[in-house]
């Protein structure tokens, strides 16, 4: 019996050494050659500072920004350590009437805008840290955004369009636009 007992507690070191540390430092290094910035969280850098990652979602709300998707985490929107969609559902009244809510907020900050709210800009994603929104979700907020700055909206728009980043691969997802690479290039401009 002791035997056994001396064997399994050589494999659970044996294995704890394995699995914890030479594994693990291993994906790591081969991570940081291969693929430095993705292994470091997709960082924006701006200025010396740390302004965002191109993978995590972040709240806008003044009118001359692009706004983001709205975000379900908790206990404050896009929070990186909290990730969670809403859990509602299509026939929970609480769903519809925030969707409501959010379609009036747009309404307002651009009354003169009728054209029909993107869905993306009303309803949270899964996760609720999503980075893109649609290229209509962008293109919908062209106006206010060009207003708010006292620019023309055609350029603005031509803004928009040299972000719209395509399928990945060139069949995976939809055509998405990330709304702080916009944004960094529209407080470049």
């Amino acid at each position: 019996m002791w035997i056994h007992i001396r064997v399994s507690l050589i494999l659970i070191v044996l294995l704890t050494v394995v699995t914890g540390l030479i594994y693990p430092l291993a994906i790591t290094g081969i991570a940081q050659m291969a693929f430095p910035a993705q292994a470091n969280g997709s960082l924006v850098v701006k200025g010396g500072h740390v302004v965002g990652s191109t993978l995590i979602g972040q709240p806008f709300d003044d009118p001359k920004y692009f706004w983001s998707r709205p975000s379900a985490t908790n206990p404050f929107p896009d929070n990186a350590a909290a990730s969670s969609g809403s859990n509602q559902g299509p026939l929970n009244p609480a769903l519809a009437q925030a969707v409501q809510g959010r379609v009036g907020a747009l309404r307002a900050a651009d009354p003169g805008n009728t054209a029909a709210v993107p869905v993306d800009l009303v309803t949270t994603s899964g996760s609720g840290l999503d980075p893109h929104i649609s290229p209509a979700a962008a293109l919908y907020q062209v106006p206010r955004v060009a207003r708010e700055r006292k620019l023309d909206v055609e350029t603005v728009r031509m803004l928009v369009e040299r972000h719209i980043e395509g399928r990945t691969l060139g069949i995976l997802g939809e055509p998405r636009v990330n709304v702080l690479a916009l944004n960094l290039a529209l407080d470049d401009r």
